[in-house]
């Protein structure tokens, strides 16, 4: 029996395990089309251009109109232009070729994972089963997304009463600028039937996240919405990318077919302990209080709130051969021994979370026991059991009540900036779990645009836009000293951005050097944002950080009060770095734009294998945009 173990203590996102890649260096995944979706080597956009500003109707044009409007269009600046290669699935959307794309392959239960190039204007959707749309739509700066938003689920066009869907928006709008990649992770359930034919379960996306947030969580899709193949709903159906709307670019698109699992328990029992337990190995010294077989889990049977303890053993009858993911969730400690091997182990009265292994199991049946103990008052009592193979769904063996779905320990505490600015000095996680940063500040606005400062750098490393952060794990009890952002964080990079270089190959220096130090910041009397200062050399550097006038993104001013020497050099971006045709610079394969609004000429130098984007430094302001 081959084991992996891993510990969580939130809830499992939607990622991914027995994948499929689906193939972009040929067509072959997809049924016949007009000819307006191809695979393509890369695509560009300009943003600052509305894919259907000149539009052109081919009805009733004459000829000498159309060699007119070809002559007219060949002047005009493209919204989109591409390179031949593969890795990319483009529809090259025009008023005559315009079909929808649909696989050959169908799904009932679908885990799908894909990045999306949207360009101004442009708009698509995704059907699951060819009958449940989530809109793909440039969104970018609506503040109150609605159903027809990118992540929306799009309403139906029907007239009747009891056929009519309205549509659901998504939570938030976590859309990116036009012509940036962004992510989508869908979990999508398909609607169930009885042997009679008869719907017994909607259609429902289990989660939806769009750049890393969810979007939409456990909602139901009673009805198709608008433009399906069909409107008899099934249980399995094609996926299905409309192609009528305007261009679009897809890639790195995976998927996992889904189904249920038939694992089963049988000869469930349980024993029931009260007593005060500091460890899983004192129930061995304890008397049951009560012993009964079981349909399901329920650590309610033992009709106590704390210093409780309960045992229970069964048969795991497997049918065939799989990896199989053992999830226990609870409070106190739990011991899960599967054929005679302690898997799973949490050696506490008062610890609670979620623990997983990946078992290699057989066909056949496998003897299993689950232990809890619990005697930590503060905490409720939980446990629940949930099994699910390599492509099945998950399988819970628990009652609702043992162990409800996202259960929080403790109320969140979040903060956010309603009339003014807000700083929240703390430690950050950069990307997330890369590196820990310990001199850092949240700023959020009014506006709903925020940013993380590395006070040590004098740098910029994050920006979001939407709700501010979340400070439980700041403040709960003793806390970490730490926050998270509670939007799609855009990160930039490390390190000091100013430096002089000897020579094209010097790399910028780390934090940490004598004639660098931070002085801090000060609050600005018009804006409520805060000026920080930093000193280089003996000069004195202000960096602002401001929300553009649309409140769309961010503008970075750095001031100088000199500059003496020679070779000094300021970094505003660092990655993968592309020059596009309106003078700014797409930035880490497309993640986000930098835009210089000052004077000075942007160079893109290559170190160490990293692109970097420089702007000579002579004294006079920098003024540069991040937009995503």
């Amino acid at each position: 029996m081959k084991i992996k173990l891993s510990l969580l203590f939130i809830c499992m996102s939607v990622g991914l395990f027995a994948q499929e890649q689906l193939s972009l260096d040929n067509m072959d995944s997809f049924r016949s089309q007009a000819g307006n979706w191809k695979i393509v080597g890369n695509v560009l956009v300009d943003r600052n251009i509305d894919v259907h500003a000149n539009d052109i109707t081919p009805e009733n044009d004459t000829k000498k109109r159309k060699r007119k409007n070809k002559k007219k269009l060949a002047d005009i600046p493209k919204p989109v232009s591409i390179e031949e290669g593969n890795g990319i699935l483009f529809n090259n959307y025009n008023a005559a070729q315009k079909d929808h794309l649909l696989t050959k392959w169908e799904h009932g239960d679908l885990k799908l994972e894909l990045e999306v190039m949207i360009p101004k204007g442009s708009n698509s959707g995704i059907y699951l089963q060819g009958r449940y749309e989530l809109q793909i739509k440039d969104s970018w700066g609506v503040s109150l997304p609605k159903h027809n938003d990118l992540g929306g689920i799009h309403r139906n066009w029907e007239e009747e009463p009891s056929k009519i869907f309205r549509g659901i928006a998504p939570i938030s709008n976590a859309a990116k600028a036009p012509g940036l990649w962004q992510k989508l992770s869908i979990h999508f359930q398909a609607p169930k039937f009885n042997a009679q034919g008869d719907k017994i379960s909607n259609a429902k996306f289990v989660s939806v996240e769009l750049n890393g947030i969810q979007i939409h969580n456990n909602v139901e899709v009673p009805l198709p919405t608008g433009g399906p193949i069909s409107k008899e709903e099934t249980t399995r159906g094609p996926l299905l990318i409309q192609g009528d709307h305007g261009p679009m670019a897809f890639k790195n698109i995976k998927y996992q077919l889904l189904r249920d699992s038939d694992v089963e328990i049988t000869s469930l029992k349980y024993k029931t302990y009260k007593n005060i337990f500091k460890g899983l190995e004192d129930i061995d010294t304890n008397e049951s209080s009560l012993e009964k077989e079981a349909e399901f889990i329920d650590i309610n049977v033992v009709d106590e709130e704390d210093n409780l303890g309960i045992q229970y053993t069964g048969i795991l009858n497997i049918k065939e051969q799989d990896d199989y993911t053992i999830s226990v969730g609870y409070t106190g400690g739990i011991d899960f021994i599967l054929d005679g091997n302690s898997i799973l182990k949490k050696n506490s009265p008062s610890d609670q979370g979620t623990l997983n292994a990946t078992v290699a199991l057989a066909p056949g049946q496998h003897p299993f026991t689950l232990t809890n103990i619990k005697s930590a008052g503060w905490r409720a009592p939980r446990l629940g059991l949930t099994i699910k193979g390599s492509n099945t769904n998950p399988k819970k063996f628990h009652t609702l009540d043992s162990y409800p779905p996202l259960v929080n320990s403790v109320s969140p505490i979040y903060v956010e900036a309603a009339a003014k600015p807000v700083l929240l000095r703390g430690f950050v996680n950069f990307r997330g779990n890369e590196k820990r940063l310990s001199h850092t500040i949240g700023v959020g606005t009014p506006e709903g645009l925020n940013f993380v400062y590395d006070l040590a750098a004098a740098n910029i490393i994050g920006v979001w836009r939407g709700d501010f952060v979340n400070a439980t794990p700041m403040w709960h009890s003793r806390g970490n000293g730490s926050f998270t952002p509670k939007g799609a964080v855009q990160w930039t990079f490390l390190s000091r951005p100013v430096a002089a270089l000897n020579t094209m190959q010097t790399a910028f220096p780390e934090t940490a050097s004598s004639d660098f130090k931070a002085l801090g910041y000060a609050i600005a009397a018009n804006t409520g944002l805060p000026v920080f200062k930093s000193e280089y050399k003996g000069v004195t550097i202000e960096n602002t950080i401001t929300p553009s006038e649309n409140n769309t993104h961010f503008i970075h001013e750095i001031k100088f009060a000199d500059v003496a020497a020679t070779n000094w050099y300021y970094k505003i971006a660092s990655g993968n770095i592309t020059s596009l045709k309106d003078g700014s610079f797409a930035i880490n394969n497309q993640e986000y734009y930098v835009q210089v609004l000052s004077g000075q000429k942007a160079t893109i130098r290559t170190i160490n294998g990293t692109s970097e984007l420089i702007i000579p430094v002579d004294g006079s302001t920098i003024n540069y945009e991040i937009i995503w």
